[in-house]
């Protein structure tokens, strides 16, 4: 079980991460450069959404913590994006 638990904060800080990365709050990997990208960034918040509602009821105290912390945070992220672009 600690497998799973790992894997799935692995999961949810890889898609928060990409989202931050559409952000432009991290460097793109390949290139170490930053860039706003609205579209890439909601994609990985969406899917992180339904990620969130798939696992409803199936999640321990902490997966749950962490998923919707993520989601909170990339949300206020996203919505100052929104008023930089």
């Amino acid at each position: 079980m600690e497998q799973v638990t790992s894997l799935f904060g692995l999961l949810t800080l890889s898609l928060a991460n990409a989202a931050l990365v559409g952000l432009g709050l991290v460097p793109e990997p390949e290139n170490g450069k930053t860039s706003l990208n609205l579209e890439i960034a909601e994609q990985n918040i969406e899917l992180l959404a339904m990620l969130q509602q798939k696992t409803k009821g199936n999640l321990d105290a902490e997966e749950q913590h962490l998923i919707d912390g993520l989601l909170y945070d990339l949300r206020l992220k996203y919505v100052e994006g929104q008023t930089k672009a």
